[in-house]
């Protein structure tokens, strides 16, 4: 099985850049309705994943006193900044079934780039898990009618 079958390409998945201010990706964050998003670099390459708890966590490590939280202050640092890399490894487009399965169990997306380290989408756990559940429904179907 080739998983590019299973590839939700970047222009369906948002994203963050790295050189976003954290007001930017926020908004971003927040457009896309998920709790974490890819970041790509200028060039394209993938350089990890931003979620609401990254954004969270250092707003509060970086403003002891909530009140002098502002979107001012918010735009001052970049997404760059808060970045936590290497918590969510990508796998290329010519990865084994068997190795995306692997990273799929701990995270809700696996991010896929090509030789050159560019993002070129997302494989979805969810995506996987309905292709699995329906070739079991198609083998139970068979067994029956078998």
């Amino acid at each position: 099985m080739n998983i590019a079958s299973f590839l939700l390409p970047k222009v369906e998945v948002s994203y963050a850049r790295d050189d976003m201010t954290l007001r930017q990706g926020l908004e971003r964050l927040k457009r896309s309705g998920f709790m974490a998003i890819p970041v790509i670099d200028r060039e394209d390459r993938y350089v990890g994943v931003i979620s609401e708890g990254d954004f969270l966590w250092n707003i509060l490590d970086r403003n002891r006193n909530l009140s002098d939280i502002t979107m001012k202050r918010l735009e001052c640092m970049t997404v760059r900044d808060i970045l936590q890399g290497g918590k969510v490894k990508p796998v290329c487009i010519d990865t084994a079934m068997e190795m995306l399965i692997e990273q799929a169990k701990n995270q809700n997306f696996v991010p896929v780039i090509d030789d050159r380290s560019v993002f070129i989408g997302i494989v979805t756990r969810s995506d996987i898990i309905r292709y699995f559940a329906e070739g079991c429904k198609r083998n139970s179907q068979d067994r029956v009618l078998g």
